[in-house]
Protein backbone atom coordinates (compact mmCIF):
# COMPACT_ATOMS: atom_id res chain seq x y z
CA UNK A 1 0.00 0.00 0.00
CA UNK A 2 2.84 2.41 0.86
CA UNK A 3 6.09 2.69 -1.07
CA UNK A 4 9.25 4.80 -1.02
CA UNK A 5 9.95 6.61 -4.29
CA UNK A 6 13.19 8.49 -4.96
CA UNK A 7 12.82 11.70 -6.98
CA UNK A 8 15.23 14.32 -8.31
CA UNK A 9 13.84 17.84 -8.50
CA UNK A 10 15.23 21.28 -9.37
CA UNK A 11 14.06 23.49 -6.52
CA UNK A 12 14.01 27.29 -6.36
CA UNK A 13 14.50 28.47 -2.77
CA UNK A 14 13.02 31.97 -2.20
CA UNK A 15 15.35 34.60 -0.64
CA UNK A 16 13.27 34.93 2.56
CA UNK A 17 14.14 31.31 3.43
CA UNK A 18 17.90 31.68 3.09
CA UNK A 19 18.31 32.55 6.79
CA UNK A 20 16.98 29.11 7.79
CA UNK A 21 18.97 25.88 7.98
CA UNK A 22 19.25 24.60 4.40
CA UNK A 23 17.76 21.14 5.01
CA UNK A 24 14.86 22.59 6.99
CA UNK A 25 14.09 25.22 4.35
CA UNK A 26 14.24 22.74 1.48
CA UNK A 27 12.07 20.19 3.29
CA UNK A 28 9.45 22.88 3.91
CA UNK A 29 9.38 23.72 0.20
CA UNK A 30 9.17 20.04 -0.76
CA UNK A 31 6.26 19.59 1.65
CA UNK A 32 4.34 22.43 0.02
CA UNK A 33 5.06 21.10 -3.46
CA UNK A 34 4.38 17.38 -3.00
CA UNK A 35 2.23 16.61 0.07
CA UNK A 36 -1.29 15.44 -0.85
CA UNK A 37 -0.38 15.58 -4.53
CA UNK A 38 -0.75 12.67 -6.97
CA UNK A 39 2.18 11.76 -9.20
CA UNK A 40 1.11 9.59 -12.12
CA UNK A 41 2.18 5.94 -11.77
CA UNK A 42 3.70 6.67 -8.33
CA UNK A 43 0.54 7.45 -6.34
CA UNK A 44 -0.44 9.95 -3.64
CA UNK A 45 2.35 11.59 -1.64
CA UNK A 46 1.71 11.32 2.11
CA UNK A 47 5.13 12.33 3.48
CA UNK A 48 8.60 13.55 2.54
CA UNK A 49 10.61 10.70 4.05
CA UNK A 50 14.16 12.07 3.76
CA UNK A 51 16.54 14.18 1.67
CA UNK A 52 19.34 12.18 0.05
CA UNK A 53 21.44 14.95 -1.48
CA UNK A 54 21.46 18.70 -2.17
CA UNK A 55 23.60 20.15 -4.97
CA UNK A 56 23.93 23.57 -6.52
CA UNK A 57 22.80 26.72 -4.81
CA UNK A 58 23.20 28.80 -7.94
CA UNK A 59 21.76 32.31 -8.11
CA UNK A 60 20.82 33.25 -11.64
CA UNK A 61 21.14 36.84 -12.92
CA UNK A 62 18.12 38.98 -12.02
CA UNK A 63 16.82 36.42 -9.49
CA UNK A 64 17.49 36.63 -5.76
CA UNK A 65 16.55 32.99 -5.18
CA UNK A 66 19.02 30.12 -5.11
CA UNK A 67 18.41 27.00 -7.19
CA UNK A 68 19.26 23.50 -5.97
CA UNK A 69 19.11 20.02 -7.42
CA UNK A 70 17.58 17.87 -4.68
CA UNK A 71 17.29 14.09 -4.47
CA UNK A 72 14.75 12.93 -1.90
CA UNK A 73 12.38 10.09 -1.05
CA UNK A 74 8.62 10.32 -0.75
CA UNK A 75 6.22 7.97 1.03
CA UNK A 76 3.58 7.21 -1.60
CA UNK A 77 0.16 5.62 -1.23
CA UNK A 78 -0.16 3.28 -4.19
CA UNK A 79 -2.34 0.19 -3.63
CA UNK A 80 -1.68 -2.78 -5.88
CA UNK A 81 -4.25 -4.84 -7.74
CA UNK A 82 -5.44 -7.72 -5.56
CA UNK A 83 -4.57 -6.01 -2.27
CA UNK A 84 -7.26 -6.18 0.45
CA UNK A 85 -7.80 -2.91 2.35
CA UNK A 86 -10.24 -1.80 5.06
CA UNK A 87 -12.08 1.50 4.55
CA UNK A 88 -15.18 3.38 5.67
CA UNK A 89 -18.35 4.06 3.70
CA UNK A 90 -18.40 7.66 2.47
CA UNK A 91 -21.33 7.56 0.03
CA UNK A 92 -23.86 5.09 -1.36
CA UNK A 93 -25.54 5.90 -4.69
CA UNK A 94 -27.33 4.15 -7.54
CA UNK A 95 -23.90 3.62 -9.13
CA UNK A 96 -22.44 1.80 -6.13
CA UNK A 97 -20.29 2.74 -3.15
CA UNK A 98 -17.68 5.39 -2.44
CA UNK A 99 -15.20 4.49 0.30
CA UNK A 100 -12.67 6.51 2.30
CA UNK A 101 -9.40 5.80 4.08
CA UNK A 102 -9.51 9.17 5.84
CA UNK A 103 -6.61 10.60 3.83
CA UNK A 104 -7.90 9.32 0.47
CA UNK A 105 -11.55 9.35 -0.64
CA UNK A 106 -11.53 8.35 -4.30
CA UNK A 107 -12.30 4.64 -3.88
CA UNK A 108 -15.32 3.40 -5.83
CA UNK A 109 -17.08 0.04 -5.86
CA UNK A 110 -19.39 -0.08 -8.89
CA UNK A 111 -22.58 -2.16 -8.81
CA UNK A 112 -21.16 -5.07 -10.88
CA UNK A 113 -18.37 -5.50 -8.29
CA UNK A 114 -20.65 -5.53 -5.23
CA UNK A 115 -21.39 -8.81 -3.47
CA UNK A 116 -24.04 -10.58 -5.54
CA UNK A 117 -26.93 -11.11 -5.66
CA UNK A 118 -27.84 -7.69 -4.31
CA UNK A 119 -30.48 -4.99 -4.43
CA UNK A 120 -30.81 -1.36 -3.41
CA UNK A 121 -33.39 0.14 -1.09
CA UNK A 122 -34.10 3.59 0.43
CA UNK A 123 -31.73 4.46 3.25
CA UNK A 124 -33.83 5.17 6.37
CA UNK A 125 -31.08 7.32 7.87
CA UNK A 126 -30.45 9.57 4.86
CA UNK A 127 -33.18 11.35 2.95
CA UNK A 128 -33.09 10.41 -0.76
CA UNK A 129 -30.21 8.07 0.05
CA UNK A 130 -29.68 4.53 -1.23
CA UNK A 131 -28.52 1.50 0.75
CA UNK A 132 -27.11 -1.59 -0.95
CA UNK A 133 -28.03 -5.01 0.43
CA UNK A 134 -26.40 -8.38 -0.17
CA UNK A 135 -28.82 -11.30 -0.42
CA UNK A 136 -27.50 -14.60 0.93
CA UNK A 137 -29.48 -17.75 1.76
CA UNK A 138 -32.71 -15.83 2.28
CA UNK A 139 -31.12 -13.21 4.55
CA UNK A 140 -30.40 -9.55 3.81
CA UNK A 141 -27.05 -8.02 4.77
CA UNK A 142 -27.05 -4.22 4.38
CA UNK A 143 -24.03 -2.00 3.79
CA UNK A 144 -24.90 0.85 6.15
CA UNK A 145 -21.57 2.34 7.12
CA UNK A 146 -21.58 0.97 10.68
CA UNK A 147 -18.52 -1.25 10.21
CA UNK A 148 -15.27 -1.02 8.34
CA UNK A 149 -15.56 -2.44 4.84
CA UNK A 150 -12.94 -4.76 3.40
CA UNK A 151 -12.47 -4.45 -0.36
CA UNK A 152 -10.08 -5.89 -2.90
CA UNK A 153 -8.32 -3.48 -5.25
CA UNK A 154 -9.62 -4.17 -8.76
CA UNK A 155 -7.90 -1.33 -10.60
CA UNK A 156 -5.89 1.85 -10.03
CA UNK A 157 -6.18 4.55 -12.68
CA UNK A 158 -4.82 8.04 -13.29
CA UNK A 159 -7.43 9.93 -15.34
CA UNK A 160 -6.12 12.68 -17.66
CA UNK A 161 -6.68 16.22 -16.44
CA UNK A 162 -9.82 17.52 -18.22
CA UNK A 163 -9.53 20.58 -20.43
CA UNK A 164 -11.30 23.67 -19.11
CA UNK A 165 -14.17 24.24 -21.51
CA UNK A 166 -16.25 26.40 -19.18
CA UNK A 167 -15.87 29.49 -21.37
CA UNK A 168 -17.61 27.75 -24.25
CA UNK A 169 -20.62 26.61 -22.24
CA UNK A 170 -23.73 28.57 -21.39
CA UNK A 171 -25.28 28.56 -17.91
CA UNK A 172 -27.70 25.72 -18.62
CA UNK A 173 -24.96 23.46 -19.97
CA UNK A 174 -22.78 24.21 -16.95
CA UNK A 175 -25.60 23.16 -14.60
CA UNK A 176 -25.98 19.88 -16.48
CA UNK A 177 -22.26 19.03 -16.21
CA UNK A 178 -21.19 16.51 -13.60
CA UNK A 179 -20.31 18.47 -10.46
CA UNK A 180 -18.05 15.73 -9.05
CA UNK A 181 -14.55 17.18 -8.59
CA UNK A 182 -11.72 15.82 -10.68
CA UNK A 183 -9.76 12.98 -9.04
CA UNK A 184 -6.17 12.51 -10.30
CA UNK A 185 -6.05 8.94 -8.92
CA UNK A 186 -9.04 6.59 -8.71
CA UNK A 187 -9.09 3.19 -7.00
CA UNK A 188 -11.78 0.74 -8.12
CA UNK A 189 -12.62 -1.89 -5.53
CA UNK A 190 -14.55 -5.16 -5.42
CA UNK A 191 -16.64 -6.75 -2.66
CA UNK A 192 -17.61 -9.85 -4.65
CA UNK A 193 -15.64 -12.54 -2.78
CA UNK A 194 -15.68 -14.35 0.55
CA UNK A 195 -14.37 -12.24 3.42
CA UNK A 196 -15.04 -8.92 1.68
CA UNK A 197 -17.63 -6.32 2.67
CA UNK A 198 -18.56 -5.07 6.16
CA UNK A 199 -16.55 -6.89 8.82
CA UNK A 200 -19.75 -7.83 10.70
CA UNK A 201 -20.75 -10.09 7.80
CA UNK A 202 -17.95 -12.50 8.66
CA UNK A 203 -17.75 -12.51 12.48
Amino acid sequence: MFFLSEIEHTLRLPPHLLNRHLNEAIKGELDSLFLDKVIEKLGLCVNVYDIRSIDGGFIFPGDGASTYTVKFRLVMFRPFVGEVISARLKESTKDGLRLSLGFFDDIYVPVPLLASPNHSEPDPEHKNGIRWVWEYEGENYPIDGTDEIRFRVHNVSYPPVPLDQGKDLDEKELEQKDSKPFAPMVVTGSLDADGLGPISWWV
